[in-house]
């Protein structure tokens, strides 16, 4: 299957899901960044949602055995750094997906980008009852992509995935 259509591939890849968040597919985060073609071989390039995400080797070899599967056995997994990976690249389905599972979705415009701003506790809406009136816990969640959050109102913890 050599040279198989890129968009064909990334379908494909919508099935590979984050193991941390597996209601997220690897497309919906935005770490997908380029598909080529090299004498015969198909390099899937990634971008880590961080530097250190322990979830990057079991990615790869997820990619390698769903395009094995369907008929494209020589691929490699290339993990590009640069440009870094932000939330601005999940996609809306993948936020929406976050929210339904009970995992505050990035807010749309990141509220501590300043040094002064960092220390500031970011007001995150409740996935569970909508409410703003929410208090974090603590800076991390159940990864380090997250923070822990509760809510004011109904009293339900939750994750947060933070903007970055």
């Amino acid at each position: 299957m050599e040279n198989a259509d890129k968009h064909i591939i990334l379908g494909w890849l919508d099935e590979v899901k984050d193991p941390e968040v597996p209601v997220l597919s690897i497309t919906d985060l935005g770490i997908v960044r380029a598909l080529d073609w090299e004498n015969g071989k198909l390099i899937v390039s990634i971008t880590p949602t961080y530097s250190g995400c322990p979830a990057m080797e079991v990615i790869a070899a997820g990619i390698k055995m769903l395009l094995a599967e369907k008929g494209i056995a020589a691929t490699e997994v290339r993990t590009v750094l640069s440009p870094a990976w932000t939330t601005d690249w999940m996609t809306e389905k993948g936020k929406q997906a976050l929210k339904a599972y009970g995992i505050a979705p990035p807010n749309p415009v990141q509220q501590v980008c300043s040094p002064e701003a960092f220390v500031m506790e970011e007001q995150v809406a409740c996935p569970r009852c909508g409410a703003s009136a929410t208090t974090q816990v603590s800076r991390f969640g159940s990864t380090a992509c997250k923070a822990l959050y509760q809510c004011d109102v109904c009293k339900e913890p939750f994750d947060y995935f933070k903007c970055h």
